[in-house]
């Protein structure tokens, strides 16, 4: 009993020690705090939109609990919002900061653009007088049109059929003067796409050189039924596609937008030097225009590259392409389905993603029935490669699937496909030259760097002047306006001598 008396009173006086320590106390900051950087950039942003949120770490590396007097927005008016230990606001008073502790303040921003000052700067003050600290904030923000779905005077609707378990949407049809902007060469303002905008019928969209083009999320370009798109880019100046994040984390992040949808019976689209990425689907071509002689597209010099899905995909159309290339997404490079009439000549088919488990091949084509609503359906398949390149990270980059009563025409001229293994798909003997000639198989392109979508070939690449020549003379120029009539090498690039790493 005695010694639990005793034992009482040794816990009780060690409790009455510890809360009578001073550890909760604090004296006033010294104007000694240091932080994680000097100046946040909140990276470009678009005018009216919010920024992402960015981090400052403050940090008292003395041996006392300080208090921060006061944290404050250098603007009073400032367009930086702010959140200081979970409180959101702009301006913070006597804020606890312990000893060799770290405090976090999150900023983000809503910016209006101004032509005399694009670069829009405020600061964080941290207490005020002879104490004052600062961080400066700097964002670069851009002017731009939007064009959006208007939820209460847009009332028609639109079902993607090409993505996984998509509902209905809204679209919004273009104005004639908001088809007017996308080929202004005089306003150098980009474009931001929110939602489903469709070119209606019997309308034309003419998208200029070096004009920019950002979708939001779940956002797409639509051309209706005798529509057309046109999109006429240089070598100098390429139409530029891709999301509405600025910042550089989002540069490589694929599915950031859904599509450019060429729908059935949309005519005599042509897309010339355009650059498009990180879509879910980044060209979406459906069935034939009313003119069966005349192509629903014709597509040269362009690039597509990091799609979450498929790059371009065909569905039972007739497409010409010249000088294209189609890099890493997470199915497919190209898809055919339901058949159609392809004919491409120099063309970059290079799969090598890398962020989830692959499961297509750089190539698919089939006239397999995907559509159990049509009647009395004809598939037939008329398809062309010559002088191309269909690669990838998977064994087989080249599949090929048939129904048993319909057409199933194909030919590779001069291609160099990757085909690993013992396939005995008889679709794939590269024996038969009523199907295949000239082939070069798991030959080494010398890519300048695959994951990053550089396929331009090198020095060392097998490829080098085994393209067919009178094929090359249909197409004298490769994607960057280098001749090939000489010695053409397959592939959208002739070789080039990579630049030395430093």
């Amino acid at each position: 009993m005695k010694n639990l008396v005793i034992s009482f009173l040794i816990l009780t006086v060690l409790f009455l020690s510890f809360s009578c320590r001073k550890d909760f106390s604090t004296i006033p900051s010294t104007g000694n705090l240091t932080f994680s950087t000097d100046t946040v950039f909140l990276d470009t942003v678009f005018s009216t939109i919010s920024t992402s949120t960015y981090t400052l770490k403050v940090y008292n590396n003395s041996s006392d609990d300080i208090d921060i007097p006061s944290i404050n927005l250098g603007r009073s008016d400032s367009y930086y919002r702010l959140n200081v230990d979970g409180l959101p606001g702009t301006s913070f008073q006597n804020i606890t900061l312990r000893a060799k502790d770290s405090l976090y303040i999150f900023i983000e921003g809503t910016l209006n653009y101004s032509s005399q000052n694009p670069l829009y700067t405020d600061s964080i003050v941290f207490d005020s007088g002879n104490k004052l600290q600062n961080v400066k904030l700097v964002t670069l923000v851009q002017d731009t049109h939007f064009i959006y779905v208007h939820n209460e005077t847009d009332l028609d609707t639109i079902v993607p059929y090409f993505i996984s378990g998509a509902e209905s949407r809204k679209i919004h049809y273009l104005s004639d003067d908001e088809i007017t902007i996308f080929n202004d060469n005089s306003n150098d303002k980009s474009i931001v796409i929110y939602g489903y905008c469709g070119v209606p019928s019997n309308k034309t969209l003419t998208i200029a050189a070096n004009k920019k083009i950002h979708f939001h999320k779940n956002s797409a370009l639509v051309i209706e039924k005798d529509a057309s798109l046109i999109i006429n880019g240089t070598l100098s100046e390429k139409v530029i596609l891709e999301g509405d994040r600025l910042e550089p984390e989002f540069s490589e992040i694929s599915g950031q937008w859904d599509a450019i949808w060429l729908r059935s019976g949309s005519k005599s689209n042509i897309i010339n030097h355009l650059s498009s990425r990180n879509s879910s689907y980044g060209i979406v071509c459906d069935s034939i225009s009313t003119n069966n002689s005349t192509p629903t597209l014709t597509i040269k010099n362009t690039e597509l590259y990091n799609n979450s899905n498929i790059g371009l995909l065909a569905n039972q159309t007739n497409i010409i392409g010249e000088n294209v290339v189609i890099g890493n997404s997470r199915t497919a490079s190209f898809t055919i389905i339901n058949g159609g009439t392809y004919d491409f000549n120099h063309i970059t088919l290079a799969n090598y993603w890398s962020e989830s488990i692959r499961s297509g091949s750089a190539l698919q084509i089939s006239n397999i029935n995907t559509n159990e609503e049509l009647k009395n359906p004809v598939f037939i398949l008329n398809a062309r490669f010559t002088n191309t390149i269909i690669d990838g990270n998977t064994n087989k980059e080249l599949y090929l699937e048939k129904n048993e009563t319909d057409t199933f025409d194909y030919f590779f001229q001069n291609c160099m496909i990757k085909h690993n293994g013992t396939d005995e798909d008889a679709l794939v003997d590269f024996t038969d030259t009523n199907h295949y000639l000239n082939i070069l198989k798991n030959a080494d392109a010398d890519y300048l760097d695959s994951s990053l979508n550089k396929f331009y070939i090198g020095k060392n690449s097998e490829l080098i002047d085994q393209a067919d020549p009178k094929k090359a003379n249909r197409t004298p120029l490769d994607i960057i306006e280098t001749n090939r009539t000489l010695a053409p090498d397959i592939g959208a690039y002739q070789h080039i001598v990579f630049p030395e790493e430093e």
